[in-house]
């Protein structure tokens, strides 16, 4: 009898588990029953501050793959990768099979760059990477592979920095040289270049965000303190950063402290962090601020995750210093639910013939965006984005109309037309005395 009572509690153990497991899976968050074999489950969160990580794992437990790709940051610091301006691209465009190069970039422009591989490997881009330098910082508009060794592309970006049209370097770099400071814009820009794809949306939630952080940043004032016909301020005024660069306020002392402040239970046991979600063979995060639930990033493979983590932390940790409505923090069911929500609406897709396919699937207030390689030997979602779309009430509010910046052509230029056609007349350039408007 004793023995029947095991064998029955041993069975019902089973069957509970069965049960949780197939109710515990999610199809990839390419969406339900749209042919994606991998499935993702859902664990206990990592707490830091306003900010809560939920790690995700393949819900079969497996080990990923390995995968052949370079990182954007890895090509740049590197060499293997070059970035620049579409008017310098004339040296670096070269015929296969020998010739001279014809010159198809006939100046620089806002939302394109030139970029080449020379790496072994082929590129991994992410919507949102920062690069800096040329006559402004930009950020990649969208997922994609560059295969190894190829011809220069045209690479589709958005300006973070509408303030400058001055070379400050020929080629383009990472955002910093010290991978702990790279990084890339956070959920509330990115989207805007993933879904809106406009220039001037970007630049509108580039003001926005700039603004809540230098508020974010400021110290304190002394209750004491009077300002202005004997008004008391319970905080001091907003710092002024003195400058229009996203990349430039993210390396500024003040607010970085403040991203390090706000990651720093990630990032202080960083290494610990890492080798615990390479046992558990994580493959990505469903990310949650202020107890809202706003975004995932999927990857192919533990090892590209890695990689990733630092730059990826540190942009959910500048979103969450951002000022919002606080809710109940959400359970490790929420986030499931969050990454179980069909996907299934409407579909655009893109990409390049044997390298890549990169899909956008809209559905209710989420979006989804995968990116699948094609290229021999691989045939799998590379990277996964979904995100709780940002009410317009929450959105950044647009700049004031101001005049753009003057332009700075090159001695041997021809004339240039305004380089920010879309800019004008909402163009942001902090300082600006509102009286320069009718000068």
């Amino acid at each position: 009898m004793k023995n029947l009572g095991r064998l029955g509690l041993v069975a019902a153990l089973l069957f509970a588990l069965a049960a949780w497991d197939r109710g515990s899976g999610v199809k990839a968050a390419g969406g339900p029953g749209e042919g994606a074999s991998s499935s993702y489950r859902v664990l206990a969160p990592i707490e830091s501050g306003n900010l809560l990580l939920f790690p995700v794992v393949r819900a079969d437990g497996k080990a990923t793959m390995e995968t052949p790709f370079i990182t954007l940051d890895e090509g740049l610091k590197s060499g293997e990768v070059e970035v620049t301006e579409a008017g310098r691209a004339r040296g670096l465009v070269r015929r296969r099979g020998g010739g001279d190069a014809q010159n198809s970039y006939r100046g620089d422009e806002v939302n394109t760059l030139v970029l080449v591989n020379h790496s072994k490997r082929p590129l991994l881009l992410l919507a949102g990477e920062v690069v800096t330098g040329g006559k402004q910082d930009r950020i990649v508009a969208k997922d994609r592979i560059v295969q190894a060794n190829g011809d220069p592309i045209d690479l589709s970006v958005f300006c973070i920095e509408p303030g400058r049209w001055t070379e400050s370097s020929p080629v383009f770099g990472a955002s910093d040289k010290s991978a702990a400071r790279s990084f890339m814009v956070q959920p509330e820009v990115r989207e805007r270049a993933m879904v809106d794809q406009d220039q001037q949306q970007v630049w509108d939630s580039v003001h926005g965000t700039m603004s809540k952080m230098e508020a974010a940043a400021a110290p304190p004032a002394p209750a004491s303190t009077y300002r202005g016909g004997g008004v008391m301020y319970d905080t001091a005024p907003p710092m002024s950063l003195g400058t229009t660069s996203y990349a430039k306020m993210m390396e500024n002392p003040a607010i970085s402290q403040k991203v390090d402040e706000a990651a720093a239970p990630v990032m202080k046991a960083r290494e610990e962090v890492l080798a615990k979600l390479r046992d558990e063979h994580a493959v990505g995060v469903v990310v949650a601020v202020r107890g809202e639930i706003v975004w995932a990033d999927l990857f192919a493979s533990t090892d590209l995750l890695a990689r990733y983590w630092t730059k990826l932390v540190r942009s959910y940790a500048a979103e969450s210093l951002t000022e919002g409505e606080n809710h109940v923090a959400p359970s490790v069911a929420d986030a499931q639910h969050f990454l179980d929500m069909p996907s299934g609406g409407t579909e655009n897709s893109e990409g390049e013939v044997g390298i890549y396919r990169y899909r956008e699937l809209k559905s209710g207030n989420a979006e989804t965006f995968v990116l699948e390689s094609l290229m021999p030997g691989t045939g799998y979602d590379l990277h996964i984005s979904k995100m709780e779309l940002i009410e317009e009430a929450r959105r950044a509010p647009k700049p004031r109309p101001i005049r753009p910046h003057p332009m700075n052509p090159e001695p041997n230029d021809p004339p240039i037309i305004n380089p920010h056609p879309i800019y004008e007349p909402n163009v942001f350039h902090p300082g600006m005395d509102e009286l320069e408007l009718d000068r």
